[in-house]
């Protein structure tokens, strides 16, 4: 129950807009995917780094950009191991069948796979049962 009035209030109260299964399958902003930021820097220096707009390349249909030409190239060559999971949107906001934007700055490397959440607070919640909250957004991402 508490799970849904947070998700509730998480996609209404604060104005969110939470895409439908169907729409666009990375999240991309006019920034690029996951808010121009590299994915590569999660794993590379343990922390977000916006990335720079020389160093890009196209994938799933969205521009990604990276910090340095060497994250450029580990994901070129991989981009499933360090592209984030649910196509970049919220880990949390997934576990309850919706598509929702995410901060950067909240996130979690588990099991080799990046997560993205909406906020900091959001994350926190969602660390109280990653592996649970994990199990349901990877149901519900399956049907999208």
């Amino acid at each position: 129950m508490k799970s849904i009035i947070f998700s509730v209030f998480m996609l209404f109260a604060l104005g969110l807009t939470a895409q439908t299964t169907k729409e666009a399958q990375i999240f991309t902003t006019k920034e690029g995917a996951i808010k121009g930021y590299d994915p590569v820097s999660y794993f590379t220096i343990g922390k977000p780094g916006k990335g720079i707009k020389t160093i890009s390349h196209s994938w799933q249909g969205s521009t990604w950009y990276f910090t340095s030409e060497s994250n450029k190239k580990l994901f070129v060559a991989n981009p499933e191991k360090y592209a984030p999971q649910y196509g970049g949107y919220c880990a949390y906001g997934w576990a309850q069948g919706y598509a929702v934007k995410i901060d950067p700055d909240a996130w979690a490397i588990v099991d080799s796979k990046l997560y993205l959440n909406y906020s900091k607070g959001v994350q926190k919640d969602w660390d109280k049962d990653r592996e649970g909250f994990i199990k349901k957004a990877e149901a519900n991402y399956a049907k999208r």
